[in-house]
């Protein structure tokens, strides 16, 4: 346990699926030596080219954006599938990417949002836990908090989607869109749950 009138500590913030200058110039790395700072000049002119868009996680507890890591979608999927030839098809990814391209197509503002709830580890003490909502969408003055997910699986899985939704401490819309239903529904906690095609086609869910 943590003393008393003292928050958890906080574990290191390793965010998943993310992309930075350093990872790319990482994985460069291996066939020709680049560095990170030339790599950040090569996604700089992707964006300006229209190519990719950078997508940025804002941390609730400071209040501001982090730095790094961002990530980076691509603003033509048909363009990267030309380009590697079909491969690498990475459902998981495409859908995200598909979902980030619609939020800005209806004229979006979209944000990674950050927050934390206080957790036990394996050795059972209190440590803050950091938890991303893929997507908060904003336009005007409404806000949607959205999750993808290709599958959900089972209940656990369904519990860890549905945790950051909780930290939220208010009642905008939660929505989870998903690849393995077609029917939406509404959970016994007001989430949405909605197939990507449905998703899509509805204009009035954001």
């Amino acid at each position: 346990m943590h003393p008393p009138g003292q928050s958890a500590p906080r574990t290191p913030y390793r965010p998943q699926g993310s992309s930075s200058p350093t990872n790319a110039a990482n994985s460069l790395n291996s066939r020709q030596k680049r560095s990170g700072n030339t790599v950040k000049s090569y996604m700089d002119h992707l964006e300006d080219a229209y190519l990719f868009r950078e997508y940025r996680r804002f941390d609730v507890k400071g209040k501001d954006y982090f730095e790094f890591p961002s990530k980076y979608y691509c603003e033509d999927l048909g363009l990267r599938n030309v380009l590697i030839g079909f491969r690498q098809q990475e459902m998981t990814h495409t859908m995200e990417n598909i979902i980030y391209n619609e939020l800005i197509i209806c004229s979006c503002a979209v944000d990674i949002l950050v927050s934390y709830s206080s957790e036990k580890d394996n050795k059972g003490r209190l440590v803050q836990i950091a938890r991303e909502i893929d997507f908060v969408a904003v336009l005007g003055e409404k806000k949607t908090y959205i999750q993808s997910t290709f599958v959900l699986l089972d209940e656990k899985k369904a519990e860890r989607e549905n945790k950051p939704f909780l930290l939220t401490g208010d009642s905008f819309p939660k929505i989870i869109v998903r690849h393995d239903i077609r029917k939406r529904w509404y959970d016994d906690k007001g989430i949405l749950n909605i197939g990507i095609i449905d998703f899509l086609l509805d204009d009035s869910v954001v």
